[in-house]
């Protein structure tokens, strides 16, 4: 059951961190999350995933994206079962969110499964050579990130009329007016519902409440900020986001991430 982890600093877009295949996988709780986008898939048995409360069944061919800093916990429900996995990083993992829809949780489906699972035995196959290329493993990498934030699976959101009416509208005006006084209780006023019913919407399309996609999008738009003007104060940047106050942007970034602003300004 090969696993590798990169053993080098990131100097391409993207990078596996660590990816692996034939994974007897054990039971697993991360009560802070994982640190990167983190992907797995069944290959043979099945699994249950917790995620805030929420559960996903994984069968043999289906696979679950998971954000990073998101707290979850799974375990085997058949005899055995063995898994593959990735997680990734890299020079521009700050945009994974724009390709992935900016979705906490993605579930795949058998037909996409299929396809991730040549991507990552290929990206094995490749690690297990003296001197593994790099490009090709970002370009492997990057493949993988595509399939996972696939168009096609945006698409039948935009076909589905509750999406339409109220999380299309709300989305838009978090994307365009993210720095303002939004919150959940405005935008579900913006589309005529209450809170709590725009929000089980949102955790039905997005797998997020309102005030969770908003939250992230913000930290999010903060990350571009810190690396593209490190001269900036973090105030500065809380502020330029939607948070009134520097201490709970840095306590919210730290949530999500597991590091503060500034740390994050380290790292690159």
């Amino acid at each position: 059951m090969p696993i590798y982890f990169r053993n080098a600093p990131v100097a391409v877009p993207f990078m596996y961190d660590s990816v692996g295949n034939h994974w007897t996988q054990a039971r697993t709780e991360r009560q802070n999350g994982y640190p990167y986008y983190h992907y797995l898939q069944t290959e043979e048995g099945a699994g249950r995933i917790e995620i805030r409360g929420s559960l996903y069944t994984l069968s043999e061919g289906e696979g679950i994206l998971i954000a990073p800093s998101l707290p979850h916990s799974y375990t085997k429900i058949s005899d055995s079962w063995i898994t593959m996995f990735a997680t990734f990083t890299g020079t521009l993992a700050s945009g994974i969110p724009s390709l992935v829809q900016n979705r906490p949780v993605i579930l795949i489906d058998r037909e996409r499964g299929r396809q991730i699972q040549e991507i990552i035995f290929s990206a094995v196959s490749m690690h297990e050579q003296p001197l593994p290329d790099i490009q090709a493993l970002s370009l492997s990498c990057y493949s993988l990130l595509l399939k996972l934030g696939d168009p096609a699976s945006a698409g039948k959101l935009l076909e589905n009329p509750l999406y339409l009416q109220y999380i299309a509208p709300v989305v838009k005006e978090i994307e365009t007016h993210y720095y303002s006084e939004l919150t959940a209780d405005s935008l579900s006023r913006m589309v005529y519902v209450s809170p709590q019913y725009l929000s089980r919407l949102f955790r039905r399309f997005l797998g997020c409440s309102v005030y969770e996609y908003l939250t992230m999008y913000r930290i999010n738009r903060a990350k571009e900020l810190l690396v593209s003007d490190p001269d900036r104060k973090i105030q500065d940047i809380a502020q330029a986001v939607g948070f009134t106050h520097s201490s709970h942007f840095i306590s919210m970034f730290r949530k999500a991430t597991g590091i503060t602003p500034l740390d994050f300004r380290k790292m690159y």
